[in-house]
């Protein structure tokens, strides 16, 4: 062909279509006529995301695979564990003969029995066992229910529930709270931990326990100071946790969930009966050769601060 002069291909011919991304550099006619511009050829390079189809698995480097694998958990946890349910297969503790699952009225209706569950475990907080349960009995005694707790004023319900922790502040919230039940929730206590917080005078604690033997739901563990002493002791927590709330926290990031329901009776009866805030008896336990805190045979006692260096320390809170 002579030169200048064009030749028009036809318009079924391969490879003609030309996008104008591919014309870089080449003046070439396009079908009707049109002429594809010259471009100077841009380096760049292109990144091609792909989306995971809604069954497709994930191929990821072997090492990140299990998150649960490589995620942190104390050493000797389990057979810590298995050791306090050998201690505790007795269940001869104050929290399994007056605890809360024992203080509320079986026979009573559904509504009641959550109504007692909470109002024990209000009464619960800084106090023992024993002094909640005969609390308990006389309020049942008098006559515990929404309706009959509204109609008792101040002065007879504190003289019910005395010597319980507080007992002061107690009387108030128990009147708020079930002002509240009475009127927001029908005589019945709510069904969720984000609206228990909310009543006068319940905690997280309180929550998760009541979520657990109220509605027969697990929503969290229940830290009190008992498994927050302990989980420090054991090293049951990454790092030293100032307060029971930091120890569920801590509990709940790699305890199996599983467990979140038995671990609070579990530590709670083995604090009561071995592992006591001031004096623990060591000698006692099946942990003796796998805890970090165990003290010596002829050694002191170990206080309520740990006094090795850089040791968490146990709870502090009145039992």
């Amino acid at each position: 062909m002579s030169g200048g002069t064009r030749r028009l291909l036809p318009r079924n011919s391969v490879g003609v279509l030309r996008t104008r991304s591919k014309c870089e550099g080449v003046q070439e006619e396009l079908p009707g006529g049109e002429s594809c511009p010259k471009r100077r050829s841009k380096k760049s390079s292109l990144k091609v995301a792909y989306e995971s189809q809604p069954n497709e698995r994930n191929i990821k480097d072997p090492q990140h695979c299990d998150l649960k694998k490589s995620k942190w958990e104390p050493k000797d946890w389990r057979e810590q564990l298995e050791n306090i349910r050998e201690l505790r297969k007795g269940k001869d503790a104050p929290v399994d003969e007056m605890g809360a699952e024992k203080c509320f009225d079986r026979s009573a209706a559904p509504e009641v029995m959550r109504y007692q569950v909470l109002l024990s475990l209000m009464l619960s907080s800084q106090t023992k066992d024993q002094v909640t349960a005969a609390a308990m009995s006389r309020l049942k005694e008098h006559g515990l229910t929404v309706d009959r707790i509204l109609d008792t004023d101040d002065a007879t319900l504190g003289q019910l529930i005395y010597p319980v922790g507080f007992w002061k502040s107690k009387v108030k919230y128990i009147k708020q709270t079930t002002e509240i039940l009475k009127h927001q929730y029908h005589g019945d206590i709510p069904d969720n931990v984000e609206e228990l917080v909310k009543l006068p005078g319940v905690g997280p604690k309180m929550a998760h326990l009541i979520m657990d033997i109220a509605w027969n739901r697990v929503s969290g563990i229940g830290v009190d100071t008992h498994v927050h002493r302990i989980s420090n002791r054991l090293r049951w927590v990454k790092k030293e946790t100032k307060t029971p709330e930091e120890t569920r926290v801590a509990l709940e990031d790699w305890l199996p969930r599983d467990l979140w329901s038995e671990i609070n009776w579990l530590l709670v009866g083995f604090g009561q009966q071995i592992c006591l805030p001031v004096t623990p008896r060591c000698e006692a336990c099946l942990n003796r050769g796998v805890c970090p805190s165990a003290r010596p045979k002829e050694g002191p006692n170990l206080s309520r601060k740990d006094k090795r260096k850089g040791a968490p320390s146990g709870a502090t809170a009145v039992e």
